[in-house]
């Protein structure tokens, strides 16, 4: 059994230290065959992430969206654009999320091209709508969000993904809540952002607060994202943060 997560983008919304929207690409395969490859998050920078790395876009099957912020769904008009007019893409597409992430998308798209949002694509889109602690099965992934504390004008997830028997969690953005002991318990591999050091920022974790909650989490392994400035040079830290290129096995 293989559940593997490669880190194409791992940066907060302003790209600090240089590094990438969030953007994870999930792989996996158990003895019943392959998971068709998907993307947890999809920042506005996801399509240059993924075609730098030698990632083809139009493989990616599924896209889980924790929240409606650009640099965690911007992507995604980039994307369809490109699976319409350069991949010629004709596989079924299916996008999970927050409710209002097709209309939050139209607007999106609309906005950076003008009546493209109204564009008849040569392939089929799903939109598939999360809902509070309620299990979906998304694609051979079990999928359960847990809502945090992050406005982004509708609600805001941690996502608790499974596949294979091994399970991770992520935070998405979001101030300190218990919902993320929940998201993280028993899971393999966390992944929490962290956008400071130890200053408070409305609406995200620092390093203080979590390294002094680490033990309320029951999982395997814990890693941080989302660095901002006086995060991604430190080399002090005892929670791991995670690595852009890196593959992480799960």
């Amino acid at each position: 059994m293989m559940f593997q997560l490669k880190v194409l983008g791992c940066g907060d919304a302003f790209s600090s230290g240089g590094r990438l929207h969030t953007c994870f690409l999930l792989n996996g395969e158990t003895d019943d065959g392959a998971l068709a490859p998907a993307l947890l998050d999809c920042g506005a920078t996801s399509l240059t992430a993924m075609k730098s790395r030698g990632i083809e876009p139009a493989m990616i099957r599924t896209i889980l969206i924790t929240h409606l912020h650009g640099d965690h769904f911007g992507g995604l008009p980039f994307l369809l654009s490109d699976a319409h007019y350069r991949a010629r893409r004709a596989t079924p597409l299916t996008l999970a999320g927050p409710p209002g992430l097709r209309e939050r998308l139209a607007e999106a798209t609309e906005a950076l091209y003008p009546g493209s949002s109204r564009r008849e694509f040569g392939f089929d889109v799903e939109f598939l709508e999360l809902h509070e602690r309620r299990p979906a099965t998304v694609n051979g992934l079990r999928v359960t969000p847990f809502e945090v504390v992050h406005p982004s004008g509708a609600p805001s997830y941690a996502l608790r993904v499974e596949y294979g028997g091994r399970t991770l969690a992520f935070s998405g953005d979001t101030e300190w809540t218990e919902a993320l002991i929940d998201a993280a318990a028993g899971a393999d591999f966390f992944i929490c952002e962290c956008n400071s050091y130890d200053r408070p920022i409305p609406n995200h974790l620092n390093y203080r607060e979590l390294l002094a909650r680490r033990h309320l989490f029951d999982c395997r392994r814990m890693l941080l994202t989302h660095l901002g400035n006086d995060m991604v040079d430190r080399r002090d830290l005892e929670i791991e943060a995670l690595a852009e290129g890196r593959i992480y096995d799960i």
